[in-house]
């Protein structure tokens, strides 16, 4: 039997495991049930991924996460190991050819969601296939008071049943306390051996400010950065708009957000790690998977929903376990805005059962049928038919997802169905008639093979940029050719399918999720209270804060965060009486605002603030005009 070490150092170039890492693989190779808390970086895939490669056989992970299964698949094969996956939007066919790629073909790995789990045909197949171990990451969402619960993880025990010998291993890197018995209990552990880092990190300096111009503040803190930075805002425009204002004041920087086309968000992925553009704006679909060791800062611009998804987003910062810095900068209107999106916004029973319905009579859907058909969706057109609250209905089309009633496919590349039907010898004659239907027609061929065989999808973005056409020149071009009889064309130009995972049986569908729904909406609340109460907690070290919400009662302070830092900072009544007399001399020589004074003196900004505010009381200065102070 190959040993773990030599499987690590073959395949991941490394000679020793991280914490925990090594005991988490001994307890698995000894057949034991495993459950692993550990922090964003701490090498969760590495823990059943070895012991995987070490037996014979094949792993079946379970994960709610397509993007996080896409990065995983595609690492695993460049490191020239078999693993494949099975997501939302496939046809029978190909489900049919992937499984028996799993059963027959020498596979490692099987990524698969929990929905996918529930097909009678993905069971049967998993009977035949000599599985080593079942992996089921985010494990937390097993728990209905988890990060995203999805009753379809509640059947997961469907492979205990029919591997009963197999040990399973639950790995999550959020899991306070509740959380963990609930993952336990619902995964029907047996006597689970838990292993849990601590989720400190001591080399991340948390801090959490409320200011007025967040710009500006940004723009201080990205002068002193010596690596790369992440700064995260909630919606895609908010990417672009951040991203060109940094541009405008020379400092280098690109955006991501989901809505980009593959080719785009790798273009824009390679020039961050790489360092052409060194800060990057982002959503939160920036991340999931990456492991970039030199990023020294993370700026949260306005406020996560919950601080699990904080924890995971700020941790993306000192993996190379260098001093990094993870801030949040808020306003009164980021309270407001996080409220009405995540609180006020959340969606009832009543909302769901009426855009579930809505959906099935945009789809024409008949009652009782549906299941796992998928369907092309512009979220727009729906909301603009039915005249909803596009925000509202966005929240239902979310719960529904993670309710195992159907999945939401983003799918920005546009590809659409292209199939020649015409001979290649017609094909060609066609071509030297008419250039324009040459340049994107020759390009077409020569990104698919066997398009004269079989419907192919074709993504209109990597054709447009190939050919150096613009994507309505590409259709205009395809539509002609149909026309002209040689070629079948099937369009997809909105950005996401949506795939049905249950029938359709509307009160019956939604009535039995109920209970799931108003437990949701509880729990949102809570998480948005959490992190209320952290940003504006000035009393307890912010390190603290995060690990008490993580079970971990007995976590010493910080010393570096900004509670810690003020207060080790706190100036002295003599300090305090000096940078009084040079604020005054300051504004002697002209009227100045707080930003000024702040550039010119060095003691910290909180205690200028301070300082002018007795100043204020004291009627020595005045404030005027632009925020400017005068002396009196």
């Amino acid at each position: 039997m190959t040993s773990p070490h030599h499987i690590l150092e073959k395949y991941w170039g490394h000679s020793t495991f991280r914490p925990l890492q090594e005991e988490i693989i001994n307890s698995i190779l000894a057949g034991q049930d495993t459950v692993a808390l550990l922090p964003t970086g701490g090498g969760k895939s590495v823990c059943f991924q070895v012991p995987a490669l070490v037996n014979e056989g094949i792993c079946v992970v379970v994960s709610p996460l397509v993007a996080l299964m896409t990065e995983q698949v595609a690492t695993l094969k460049k490191q020239g190991i078999k693993a494949l996956q099975i997501s939302g939007g496939i046809s029978f066919q190909e489900l049919q050819t992937l499984l028996d790629n799993a059963k027959y073909g020498n596979y490692k790995f099987l990524y698969l969601s929990p929905e996918r789990l529930q097909q009678e045909l993905v069971q049967n197949a998993i009977k035949q296939m000599p599985v080593n171990l079942v992996a089921v990451d985010e494990a937390h969402c097993i728990s209905q008071w988890g990060n995203d619960f999805r009753p379809a993880y509640k059947n997961i025990t469907l492979l205990r049943e029919i591997h009963s010998l197999v040990p399973i291993i639950a790995l999550t890197a959020t899991a306070p306390p509740k959380v963990l018995e609930d993952t336990i209990t619902e995964l029907k552990l047996e006597l689970p051996k838990v292993f849990k880092a601590s989720f400190a990190r001591e080399n991340i300096r948390f801090e959490v400010y409320k200011v007025e111009d967040k710009l500006y503040r940004v723009q201080q803190l990205l002068k002193h950065c010596t690596g790369k930075s992440i700064l995260y805002v909630r919606s895609r425009n908010a990417t672009v708009e951040t991203s060109k204002q940094l541009n405008t004041l020379g400092i280098a920087s690109t955006f991501y957000h989901g809505g980009l086309p593959t080719e785009t968000k790798e273009e824009k992925m390679t020039s961050w790690q790489h360092g052409k553009t060194p800060n990057i704006v982002a959503t939160n679909a920036f991340g999931m998977g990456i492991d970039q060791p030199d990023v020294h800062l993370v700026i949260h611009l306005q406020l996560p929903d919950s601080l699990e998804a904080y924890f995971q987003e700020a941790g993306r910062a000192g993996r190379d376990g260098s001093k990094a810095r993870a801030i949040v900068l808020w306003s009164e209107y980021d309270i407001q805005l996080v409220k009405k999106q995540f609180v006020d916004s959340y969606p009832s029973t009543k909302d769901v059962k009426y855009v579930y319905k809505k959906l099935n009579n945009y789809f024409q859907v008949p009652y009782g049928e549906g299941e796992y058909t998928s369907h092309p969706f512009n979220f727009s057109k729906f909301c603009s038919t039915y005249k909803l609250n596009s925000l509202l209905a966005y929240n239902c089309l979310q719960l529904l997802d993670r309710l195992g009633v159907l999945q939401l496919t983003r799918t920005f590349g546009r590809k659409s169905i292209v199939h020649f039907t015409a001979t290649s010898a017609v094909v060609l004659a066609y071509f030297n008639k008419d250039i324009l239907a040459s340049v994107v027609g020759k390009t077409i061929l020569r990104l698919y093979g066997g398009i004269f065989e079989t419907e192919t999808q074709v993504n209109l973005q990597l054709v447009a940029t190939k050919s150096g056409q613009d994507i309505p020149k590409v259709i205009q071009v395809l539509e002609q050719m149909e026309r002209d009889g040689l070629l079948e064309l099937k369009l997809q130009l909105t950005d996401a399918v949506l795939t049905f995972i249950a029938p359709r049986e509307d009160e019956k569908t939604i009535n039995p999720l109920s209970k799931e729904i108003a437990l949701q909406k509880k729990k949102k609340e809570q998480q948005v209270h959490a992190v209320l109460r952290y940003i504006e907690n000035k009393d307890v070290c912010r390190s603290i804060q995060l690990l008490r919400y993580f079970g971990e009662e007995d976590a010493q302070p910080c010393g570096t965060c900004s509670v810690c830092n003020v207060k080790g900072q706190k100036i002295s009544e003599t300090e305090r009486k000096q940078l009084s007399e040079k604020i005054l001399l300051l504004l002697e020589e002209m009227p100045q605002s707080s930003r000024e004074l702040s550039e010119k003196l060095t003691f910290a900004e909180t205690e200028i603030l301070a300082t002018l505010r007795l100043l204020l009381d004291n009627k020595k200065v005045t404030l005027g005009a632009g925020n400017r102070y005068f002396l009196k």
